[in-house]
């Protein structure tokens, strides 16, 4: 980083500047000089330079002024004063005026040297911060969703419209809808967005795990708990947390969540001081939550608590307009990411796509396209390159293990056995992959001679 910080010493003495000069080129900055306050002007209205060192006492105008002049031609410039020890005051008052620092004259070097390298450092976590915040603002719209529907545009109109309050969203809809992504969407467009998204799977987990998940455990507080850990609410702390499949957690997460929900305090399985956490909360379930709470299998009360918005996200069956886009997005996607020429979809293939009912929504799309695009060849996904169409035709349909199989089999050929790459691209780790070939026998064929 530092060969990139670019210095301007200003000075009316050459012995200063020579000095100066030659400290810092051996240290790797980018350094030049200017004897007098209008020659340094004039080379900052040409040039943005990140340090500037000045003198105070110039002839003509002197140090104090043309720092007044720097901070109008580029306010985030630093500048460093330079003064004798009988101009400590005006130096002072240099701070006042928004100097970052001053040194006296005659100098240390390794003083100065110290002083540059901490402006240095300030440059690159500004550097860093607004890298991080451009990430961040490109992820306002969010890549996967993907439609202009009217149901769409409804659902991201509500997205725009909770994003910048604090309530607690409840996101319904079908499995593979892209309940996560909306949640994501709420968030990367929230005032919350340069702190975590924090996302838990209830469902995944037993309630012993998913408490120790949410709330987390001290050293000893049970078998295997080998040191302390920080819950998912404490790690949300300034950000969101995302509850996936909320309407699965037990009575007693429930009465918990609810206390944790009011009070924003929790204490950590096996502890017993109190920790506090500013977060947000969005959870999402593909059941009726409200038809749970009539039956007595969910609180009312925190039905109520988390259901300040409902977003309600429509099934793929009715949002069809919605597919050709989706098929072109996840076209790119996955050229993209197997390293592929762009393909296009045969008008039959695309009209079946259109036709089919979708019980696993938008995810199984997304399923279909890649898999046509693995195992298709040529410049375009053809009727037969879809996986329903092979298991209509019912003289020759395969079962699910030999089309398991047969997929295995041609992305291991594609890749010319390569596990690591081959897991890859079928999203499953390498023992996972291991297993299957040893499950269905499958072995790397000769190569012809």
């Amino acid at each position: 980083m530092i060969n990139s910080i670019s210095l301007l010493i200003v000075d009316d003495e050459e012995s200063v500047r020579d000095s100066l000069y030659n400290w810092f080129i051996e240290d790797g900055f980018q350094v030049k000089c200017a004897e007098h306050a209008k020659e340094a002007l004039t080379m900052l209205e040409s040039g943005n330079y990140d340090i500037i060192l000045a003198d105070i006492k110039m002839p003509g105008m002197d140090g104090l002024e043309m720092h007044r002049r720097i901070k109008l031609l580029n306010p985030e410039a630093i500048v460093i004063i330079m003064t004798a020890f009988a101009s400590v005051e005006t130096a002072v008052q240099a701070l006042k005026d928004g100097a970052y620092d001053y040194i006296t004259k005659p100098f240390d070097p390794d003083d100065l040297s110290h002083l540059i390298r901490n402006a240095a450092k300030q440059i690159e976590m500004k550097v860093e911060n607004q890298a991080l915040k451009d990430r961040i603002v490109s992820l306002d719209n969010i890549e996967d969703i993907v439609g202009t529907s009217d149901a769409m545009i409804s659902v991201l109109k509500e997205v725009e419209s909770v994003s910048q309050s604090n309530s607690s969203v409840i996101i319904t809809g079908e499995s593979g809808t892209g309940k996560e992504l909306i949640a994501r969407a709420i968030h990367a467009n929230s005032s919350r967005k340069f702190f975590p998204l924090v996302t838990v799977h209830c469902g995944a987990l037993s309630e012993d795990l998913l408490e120790s998940e949410l709330f987390g455990h001290e050293k000893g507080a049970f078998t295997g708990a080998m040191f302390n850990r920080k819950g998912r609410f404490e790690i949300a702390d300034g950000g969101t947390i995302f509850l996936d499949e909320i309407a699965t957690i037990s009575g007693k997460m429930q009465i918990e969540l609810l206390r944790v929900l009011e009070s924003k305090k929790f204490v950590r399985v096996g502890g017993n001081k109190e920790i506090q956490s500013d977060f947000r909360v969005i959870c999402a379930t593909n059941r009726d939550l409200k038809k749970m709470v009539d039956e007595g299998l969910f609180r009312e009360d925190l039905y109520y608590r988390l259901n300040v918005v409902n977003i309600s996200i429509p099934p793929l069956r009715e949002r069809v307009n919605d597919i050709p886009m989706l098929v072109d997005h996840f076209i790119r996607k996955y050229c993209t990411s197997m390293s592929r020429d762009m393909v296009n979809i045969e008008p039959a293939a695309l009209k079946r796509l259109e036709q089919y009912n979708y019980p696993g929504n938008v995810r199984e799309l997304e399923n279909m396209v890649e898999r046509a695009i693995v195992v298709g060849n040529g410049k375009e996904i053809r009727l037969k390159d879809l996986p329903f169409v092979t298991a209509a035709s019912n003289d020759t349909a395969d079962s699910l293990h030999d089309l398991e199989k047969k997929h295995i089999n041609q992305i291991l050929d594609k890749f010319d056995w390569n596990i690591s790459r081959s897991a890859k691209i079928l999203k499953v780790d390498r023992v996972t992959l291991y297993n299957k070939i040893k499950k269905y026998n499958l072995k790397k064929r000769k190569a012809k001679k």
